[in-house]
């Protein structure tokens, strides 16, 4: 996945079993927030992120989302102990990590993704699009930065 390609589309099961489907936000900014698996550290500090800087996001047009390979009932357990109060955390669960794969961003060898962000536009391209280190903590600040100079 390179930055300019079009952004495969996927419909997936968030933490309240409700579909999130990427097409449906055409004239949006999508920021894809993945992390390899729910209840480790570095997981929750970056979707606590994401959900405690929802408005900032909302002012750039951008909707945030987090994906990993967990569960619906495990995403839905995880995101009240963390208590994400506007976040969608989406369960690429079965197939298992199909979105992931989508993306390339699936390890075979572990069975979960990589940690990456990546941003679709408006018309569904990628402008956005970073793997980190698994136990890094992603800069959000990037995103920030790509948002800002993809206004339309």
């Amino acid at each position: 996945m390179k930055v300019g390609e079009k952004a495969p589309d996927f419909a997936l099961k968030d933490q309240n079993g409700e579909e999130f489907k990427l097409s449906d936000f055409r004239g949006k900014k999508v920021l894809l927030s993945f992390h390899p698996l729910a209840w480790t550290s570095v997981c929750e500090k970056q979707m606590k992120a994401l959900d405690e800087n929802y408005e900032r996001f909302e002012k750039l047009n951008v909707v945030p989302v987090g994906i990993s390979v967990d569960s619906v009932p495990t995403k839905k357990a995880w995101a009240e102990h963390m208590g994400l109060k506007k976040l969608r955390i989406l369960s690429d669960f079965w197939p298992h990590g199909e979105v992931a794969k989508l993306y390339d961003l699936f390890r075979e060898d572990g069975g979960f993704s990589e940690r990456a962000n990546v941003l679709v536009d408006e018309e569904g391209k990628v402008v956005f699009f970073k793997v980190y280190p698994i136990s890094e903590l992603p800069d959000l600040e990037e995103v920030f930065e790509a948002a800002e100079r993809d206004k339309k």
